[in-house]
This record gives structure tokens, sequence and C-alpha cells, in this order.
């Protein structure tokens, strides 16, 4: 069983693109989606290998003090937090277990206020569920949920008239406090820490709309990003045969969530860590940005992490 757990923020700062290869609809390459829901993801065996590419940037057979100070871990700690490499993967599981990241909020554009954080009472239901495995309580509850053509907010931020308008759909507004105080603890808790963030934590409380769970579904099935590329003839600077295609791509400004849980080391090579300390060595790698999904070389994929641990088990 796991013995400690966290939550790892994950906040797009360039179009993201976690794709599952060749797709069947008007879209080539789709990003990843849970089979049930349709809301996007980002599946935990990407996540996992990001950060240990990350922590392998880290790592040395003997870290000096100063090292260690910034977060470096040795070879043998490395491999026990995050396993072997592939030729010795029998060997023993790492300890630190990742799940998917998961939709928390998604941007919307709007006809007052440029966009609006779009959410339900469906998403922030699984939110409080899978903090609680982690030990984390925030102080609010799930408001009652609106009606199809109803948003709730905060205040006037994103209203036009006395409706909010989000692409080319028109809602009745309804106020209610539980959005405000929702957005400001998700300011607090779940966006970068770094003062180039202070303008958008001040933001979300305002801006922050809580939708019906199939209106908010639709919204992530639909007015995401989808870009046409192609591929040249270097001599012709022409279309390449059969090198034109459509990617799907999460919007920035997207915020989603991942689990992090941790069990004791199992390794025999002398490295004995509990749940708890594999958490807090993963945290003090420092990792405030990174890069998800496909396309880097074209500048995709970046984005902030918060790492928030929770309680032990």
């Amino acid at each position: 069983m796991f013995e400690a757990n966290g939550i790892l923020f994950i906040y797009v700062e360039t179009p993201l693109h976690a794709g599952t290869g060749r797709g069947l609809s008007g879209v080539e390459l789709p990003i990843q989606r849970e089979r049930v829901t349709g809301y996007p993801i980002v599946q935990a065996s990407s996540l996992k290998g990001r950060l240990r590419a990350e922590a392998r940037g880290k790592t040395r057979d003997s870290p000096t003090d100063e090292e260690r100070s910034q977060g470096w871990l040795s070879t043998a700690e490395f491999e026990a937090i995050f396993g072997p490499e592939t030729e010795r993967a029998s060997e023993h599981a790492g300890a630190l277990s990742p799940g998917d990241a998961k939709i928390l909020l998604f941007p919307v554009r709007s006809l007052v206020g440029v966009f609006a954080w779009t959410t339900s009472t469906d998403v922030l239901a699984r939110f409080l569920r899978d903090v609680e495995i982690a030990g984390l309580r925030p102080e609010w509850s799930l408001p009652t949920e609106p009606d199809r053509g109803e948003a709730l907010v905060s205040g006037g931020e994103l209203l036009a008239g006395d409706k909010v308008v989000l692409e080319e759909f028109t809602f009745s507004h309804r106020q209610d406090d539980a959005v405000a105080t929702i957005g400001q603890w998700l300011a607090d808790n779940a966006l970068p820490q770094g003062d180039e963030y202070n303008y958008w934590r001040k933001a979300l409380p305002k801006r922050l709309v809580l939708l019906h769970r199939d209106v908010f579904r639709d919204f992530t099935l639909f007015p995401t990003e989808v870009v046409t590329r192609v591929r040249l003839e270097p001599e012709t600077k022409t279309v390449a045969e059969g090198a034109l295609w459509t990617e799907e791509h999460l919007p920035v400004d997207t915020l989603l969530y991942a689990p992090l849980m941790a069990t004791p080391t199992r390794s025999r090579n002398g490295v004995k860590l509990s749940g708890a300390q594999v958490l807090a060595k993963v945290n003090g790698l420092g990792i405030s940005r990174t890069v998800l999904g496909g396309d880097e070389t074209v500048g995709r994929g970046v984005v902030a992490l918060r790492f928030v641990q929770g309680g032990a088990r």
C-alpha cells in the first residue's frame, strides 16, 4: 500500500499535445482522454517519465554538500525512487507512483473578460475525493449544481449585461459566494507561486465559472486548440506527399492535477526511505517548469508545476 500522498498541480503555459496516436475523428492526432467521461488527461506513464528525466539531470554518484542543498540525488536514491534502468527493471519497482493528470480548470473564450476558467461540480467532487486521499482538506464545499443554461459566478467580472457569454453560448448568471471561495483556494494552493503569477492569482477568483456537468464536458470536447501542420519538400517548398495533418492541444491556462503516491523504497542498494521521504525528495528537486507531451521542438507543452505534500497513510 501507499504510505504517503501528495498532489501535483500542472498549469499549461504553451499548448499541450499529450497524444494517443492516430484518431478516427476529424482530428488526426487527438489528445488523451478518459474513456468514460471524455475529459482530457495526461497519462501517468507520461508524467512519471518526465519527472524521471528531470530527476536524472540532478543525479550523480556522490553529490557534494552544496548539490545536496539544491536537491540533487545520488544514483542509488534515483534508482530507489524511480526504479532501475530498463535492462534491470526486474530488480525492483520504484517507490514513486503518479496518477493520471486530470482536468480541474478549462479556459473558455468569454465576450467580457477575455476568457473564463470553467469547471463543474462533477470535476470538483472528483478533486475533493482525490485530495482527501492525499490527506488534504480544502476549506470549501460543493455548491448546488447550476442548470444547463446557467453559470455560477462570483461577481460581475464576466457579465455582458446580465448574461455570461462563453464561446457562442449565452448563460444566465447566478452569483454564489462559494465560487469566489473555491477560486481563492485554488489561487492560493494550486497556481504556481512565482511573482509572474501574481496577476493570475488575483484574476482567478473573479473569472471562475461553474457550469452544469454536461456543458463543461462539451467545452472540454470541442473548443480545444486544433493546429494544422505540414512538412515541406526542401527543394520545392511545397507540402510533401502525405505530410499534412491536424493536431489537438489543450489550450494555454488549463489547470490539471495529478495524485502522487509513494511507498517505502524497495531497492537493495542501501537506500531506505519512507514514503514521505520519497515525496520530499521529489519536491526537493525544485522542478518549477517542465515539458509534457509532444512537439517540444516547436515550443509546445511547457507547464508550470506546484507540488503539495499531503499526510502519511
